[in-house]
């Protein structure tokens, strides 16, 4: 359970330093640069003490990737403008973890008990009361069917992707290998750098077809959030939740890290002065009760 939580509050400083990265050079620089830097950064660690991009699982890691960091991140993106955050989060992460878990159930024979079961759901109600909009707290945006469907890519995406790591060390098992963390981030990262840069290269030649002018570059200091959103998410955040894939079934560890949209309260708080409404404090209280007792049945 320690990686689980170590994967939420890791996440969720990345979530604050990617707002302010966002913010200072643009979402396209951002992400990719990101990706890039935890590429690196992971790589150096993989091919000096790990398997480098070597190992029984390397394939299934790489796909999971593909599917996570990749495919499912752009569906992400793709549902933010059209549900706003709060929505797209909350959908996001409140499918994730019944999708892993039944796809886990059903291709890897791994079941849940009865009190893991309702325990998690107890986490996922305390998400889903402390984001959901309200009248008070209505979407941004102008709600748009087809977030919905982005939305519901993206959770595929995370808990479909939580899955085919989870086939990574079972692979690697059989194979009598194990794993480190680090390495299956870096390998799992790779997989989804080699999609997102696909796909917003694509973006860019589609936008100067027809005739977008190009964001002005942004000045070098700048580009400083980039290192920590990367460091706190991509690098370390990443290493957690794959360490957590290899000790946890994705129906456990995917209910705990929902938590990082409630992590972040206190962080926003501190930073950026966003105080907490009654109700994201309720739902917080929930989701952690939950994810006490989920560390304490079987």
């Amino acid at each position: 359970m320690l990686p689980a939580f170590l994967t939420a509050l890791f996440f969720s400083l990345s979530v604050v330093c990617a707002n302010r990265s966002i913010r200072a050079v643009g979402g396209t620089r951002a992400n990719v640069g990101r990706l890039l830097f935890a590429l690196v950064a992971l790589g150096l660690y993989a091919h000096i003490w790990g398997n480098g991009m070597g190992g029984a699982g390397r394939d299934w890691l790489l796909l999971s990737g593909v599917i996570g960091m990749g495919l499912g991140d752009i569906a992400l993106f793709g549902a933010l403008p059209l549900l706003g955050s709060r929505l797209t989060v909350l959908i996001t992460q409140c499918l994730a973890a019944p999708l892993g878990a039944v796809g886990e159930w059903w291709w890897l024979g791994t079941a849940l008990t009865g009190p893991q079961i309702l325990w998690g759901a107890v986490i996922l109600a305390g998400v889903a009361l402390a984001l959901a909009p309200s009248k008070s707290h209505p979407p941004r945006v102008a709600i748009r069917p087809l977030g919905f469907l982005f939305a519901l890519g993206a959770a595929a995406g995370q808990g479909f992707g939580a899955l085919v790591s989870r086939k990574a060390n079972t692979v690697a098992h059989l194979a009598g290998e194990s794993i480190d963390g680090i390495t299956a981030a870096y390998q799992r990262i790779a997989g989804g750098l080699a999609i997102a840069l696909a796909y917003f290269a694509i973006k860019a030649l589609l936008e100067k077809s027809r005739g977008v002018p190009p964001t002005p570059r942004p000045p070098w200091r700048a580009y400083l959030w980039i290192p920590a959103n990367a460091g706190f998410g991509a690098v370390i955040g990443v290493s957690c939740y794959q360490w957590a894939l290899f000790t946890a079934p994705s129906g456990i560890v995917l209910p705990i890290v929902a938590c990082t949209p409630l992590v972040i309260i206190p962080f926003s708080y501190w930073l950026e002065g966003e105080r907490p409404t009654r109700r994201s404090l309720l739902g917080g209280a929930i989701a952690v009760i939950g994810a006490v007792s989920l560390t304490l049945v079987r």
